[in-house]
């Protein structure tokens, strides 16, 4: 069996990590590889749109089942023969939701599922509001080699990413994943790209790829698909699979410098201050143009 890459992606909820996610699974596979996403959300919807929208039974609804538990009941094929495996998270209001992370990865190991599929990539789809219990375990425990973020230029997006950064940080030592790289999702303005960037120089993090906001993820994800599926001649595609190659051929692996809760509050009013001093300068200009356009009007006669 050949070492499969191990890849933690990270992201606060909504951000569009499993967007991300399922879309680097579709385009690693496009290229010849053998892909598996294992989806670390209590969600369990990660791999829909590797399926046609249809969600499958996670890890511990396999247990709870009460029935031997076989391979083939937590490990399904989705497009383009990627594997997808859901970890899930506990019935409602009883138990941890990071559990779940902890014992899918148990169970697959004991079922030896990795060797039964010699897969080159391992995803793992993980969500970062909260870096603790489960949900840090392809952190601290060397899971993953290498760990990614999405996030997007909006503060809460920025503060998620932080906190794993403090995350890695703390597990470095003692043998736990490095950082790779932030993926800046829903980049459409160059001053969403100059904020996190800037965040990036801030925390001594790189960038790992650009991803602006399209529909043509609305529409594919209407139909369960990833756009590398339902559009794969379109620009956001071919976005998808550039950040795919870039991912394979990336190996930087390092610990971030993440801001102090101090730090951070003041870098995020910095950047409000930019902002607010831009729309002031636009809603003059715009004034400005109204007005010019009365005073080079028709003169209005004071006559009666």
């Amino acid at each position: 069996m050949t070492k499969a890459r191990n890849i933690a992606i990270y992201g606060k909820g909504g951000i569009g990590k499993s967007t991300t996610s399922s879309n680097l699974s579709a385009a690693l596979s496009d290229l010849g590889l053998t892909v598996m996403q294992i989806g670390c959300d209590p969600k369990s919807d990660s791999t829909n749109n590797l399926r046609g929208g249809k969600s499958i039974p996670s890890v511990l609804d396999a247990m709870r089942s009460g029935k031997r538990v076989e391979i083939s009941d937590i490990v399904y094929e989705g497009f383009n023969g990627i594997l997808c495996v859901e970890a899930g998270g506990p019935e409602p209001g009883v138990g941890c939701a990071g559990r779940g992370i902890i014992t899918a990865i148990e169970l697959l190991r004991q079922k030896n599922v990795f060797e039964e599929f010699n897969p080159d990539v391992v995803i793992y789809d993980v969500l970062g509001d909260v870096v603790c219990g489960g949900f840090s375990i392809p952190i601290r425990e060397g899971v993953a080699e290498q760990v990614y973020t999405v996030a997007s230029s909006d503060f809460m997006a920025i503060y998620a990413a932080n906190n794993l950064f403090k995350g890695i940080r703390k597990y470095a030592n003692n043998g736990g994943a490095l950082f790779s790289g932030i993926i800046a999702n829903s980049m459409n303005q160059p001053i969403q790209k100059e904020i996190i960037n800037d965040f990036a120089s801030q925390t001594k993090t790189t960038i790992a790829g650009y991803v602006p906001r399209s529909l043509d993820v609305t529409r594919s994800e209407l139909r369960g698909q990833t756009v590398v599926e339902h559009a794969p001649d379109s620009e956001q595609a071919e976005i998808y699979r550039e950040l795919a190659r870039g991912i394979l051929n990336n190996d930087k692996k390092y610990v971030p410098a993440p801001l102090e809760s101090e730090e951070l509050k003041t870098w995020a009013e910095s950047w409000s201050d930019i902002l607010l001093k831009e729309r002031e300068q636009v809603s003059g200009h715009e004034g400005k143009v109204k007005g010019s356009s009365i005073e080079e009007g028709t003169p209005i006669s004071s006559e009666a």
